[in-house]
Protein backbone atom coordinates (compact mmCIF):
# COMPACT_ATOMS: atom_id res chain seq x y z
CA UNK A 1 0.00 0.00 0.00
CA UNK A 2 1.38 3.37 -0.90
CA UNK A 3 1.97 6.08 1.71
CA UNK A 4 -0.75 8.40 0.41
CA UNK A 5 -3.38 5.64 0.42
CA UNK A 6 -2.37 4.67 3.96
CA UNK A 7 -2.59 8.28 5.14
CA UNK A 8 -6.00 8.71 3.51
CA UNK A 9 -7.31 5.54 5.18
CA UNK A 10 -5.95 6.64 8.56
CA UNK A 11 -7.52 10.08 8.14
CA UNK A 12 -10.90 8.53 7.33
CA UNK A 13 -10.72 6.31 10.41
CA UNK A 14 -9.74 9.23 12.62
CA UNK A 15 -12.47 11.58 11.40
CA UNK A 16 -15.29 9.11 10.91
CA UNK A 17 -18.62 10.28 12.30
CA UNK A 18 -19.19 8.69 15.68
CA UNK A 19 -22.85 8.38 16.64
CA UNK A 20 -22.19 7.79 20.34
CA UNK A 21 -20.22 11.02 20.64
CA UNK A 22 -22.89 12.93 18.75
CA UNK A 23 -25.70 11.66 20.99
CA UNK A 24 -23.79 12.52 24.16
CA UNK A 25 -23.32 16.11 22.98
CA UNK A 26 -27.05 16.58 22.27
CA UNK A 27 -29.03 19.18 24.17
CA UNK A 28 -30.18 17.96 27.54
CA UNK A 29 -32.22 19.63 30.26
CA UNK A 30 -29.17 21.21 31.93
CA UNK A 31 -27.96 22.88 28.75
CA UNK A 32 -31.43 24.12 27.83
CA UNK A 33 -31.97 25.60 31.31
CA UNK A 34 -28.59 27.37 31.21
CA UNK A 35 -29.20 28.67 27.68
CA UNK A 36 -32.69 29.88 28.60
CA UNK A 37 -31.46 31.59 31.78
CA UNK A 38 -28.59 33.27 29.96
CA UNK A 39 -30.92 34.44 27.21
CA UNK A 40 -33.39 35.87 29.70
CA UNK A 41 -30.65 37.74 31.55
CA UNK A 42 -29.27 39.21 28.32
CA UNK A 43 -32.75 40.20 27.15
CA UNK A 44 -33.54 41.87 30.48
CA UNK A 45 -30.25 43.80 30.45
CA UNK A 46 -30.95 44.93 26.89
CA UNK A 47 -34.49 45.99 27.82
CA UNK A 48 -33.19 47.84 30.89
CA UNK A 49 -30.71 49.71 28.71
CA UNK A 50 -33.16 50.51 25.90
CA UNK A 51 -36.52 50.81 27.65
CA UNK A 52 -36.51 51.18 31.41
CA UNK A 53 -34.22 50.22 34.36
CA UNK A 54 -36.92 48.19 36.19
CA UNK A 55 -36.33 45.42 33.61
CA UNK A 56 -33.27 44.54 35.73
CA UNK A 57 -35.72 42.92 38.14
CA UNK A 58 -36.17 40.14 35.57
CA UNK A 59 -32.42 39.51 35.59
CA UNK A 60 -32.44 39.46 39.39
CA UNK A 61 -35.33 36.97 39.40
CA UNK A 62 -33.56 34.65 36.96
CA UNK A 63 -30.33 34.89 38.95
CA UNK A 64 -32.11 34.10 42.23
CA UNK A 65 -33.87 31.15 40.59
CA UNK A 66 -30.54 29.80 39.37
CA UNK A 67 -29.04 30.22 42.83
CA UNK A 68 -31.87 28.45 44.63
CA UNK A 69 -31.92 25.63 42.06
CA UNK A 70 -28.20 25.06 42.69
CA UNK A 71 -28.96 24.30 46.33
CA UNK A 72 -32.39 22.67 46.13
CA UNK A 73 -32.41 21.07 42.67
CA UNK A 74 -35.89 22.55 42.05
CA UNK A 75 -36.33 24.33 38.73
CA UNK A 76 -39.75 24.87 37.14
CA UNK A 77 -38.32 24.92 33.60
CA UNK A 78 -36.51 21.62 34.23
CA UNK A 79 -39.78 20.06 35.37
CA UNK A 80 -41.54 21.21 32.19
CA UNK A 81 -38.71 19.95 29.98
CA UNK A 82 -38.69 16.59 31.78
CA UNK A 83 -42.41 16.20 31.11
CA UNK A 84 -41.73 16.95 27.44
CA UNK A 85 -39.40 13.95 27.40
CA UNK A 86 -36.00 15.60 27.05
CA UNK A 87 -33.00 13.73 28.44
CA UNK A 88 -31.83 14.80 31.89
CA UNK A 89 -28.31 16.00 32.52
CA UNK A 90 -26.39 15.51 35.73
CA UNK A 91 -27.81 18.62 37.46
CA UNK A 92 -31.55 17.85 37.21
CA UNK A 93 -31.89 14.08 37.61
Amino acid sequence: MSTTVYRAAAWQRAYRFNFTTRVSSAMNIDRIVFAFAGSMILISVLLAWLVSPPWMLLAAFVGLNLLQSAFTGFCPLAMVLRKLGLPAGCAFR
